[in-house]
């Protein structure tokens, strides 16, 4: 889906790989978007697994698995990247704690926070897996 042979394949692959957030829309059971800013890993080919709490993102994708990635662009218009997929919960992930792509991802960021990697994978303790389906942008 992604093809990195492409000028803008290459651009979306390296957002995924070093961005350290990305805007995960979820639509509410009343049928209103949701953004919110979530950590998240790229597979490397067509699925994002990212961990969440057990609230109102769950009920979302549990209603309507339908979601959307964006990334910020640069601020004025251009390198746009947005990534529609299906979400589920993935109850055969492991815990973030134990996903080694995520800790190196986001060991600093998990510092920063306060927490450790054990209290965030108790904290977000709700793998998610977003099969991508679409890639748009310029």
């Amino acid at each position: 889906m992604i093809d990195e042979a492409t000028e803008f394949g290459a651009r979306v692959a390296r957002h995924l790989r070093e961005e350290v957030v990305v805007w995960m829309t979820t639509v509410t059971p009343a049928g209103a978007p949701l953004p919110m800013p979530v950590w998240f890993v790229w597979d490397g080919a067509e699925s994002v697994l990212m961990y969440s709490e057990p609230k109102a993102r769950i009920r979302n994708i549990a209603a309507n698995p339908n979601v959307t990635l964006n990334f910020g662009g640069d601020g004025g218009g251009g390198d746009i990247v947005v990534l529609s997929g299906d979400a589920a919960v993935d109850r055969d992930a492991p815990p973030a704690n134990e996903v080694p792509d995520f800790l190196s991802k986001y060991d600093e960021h998990i510092a920063r926070t306060g927490m450790t990697p054990e209290s965030l994978a108790r904290t977000y303790n709700v793998p998610v897996r977003i099969r991508l389906t679409r890639v748009r942008g310029h």
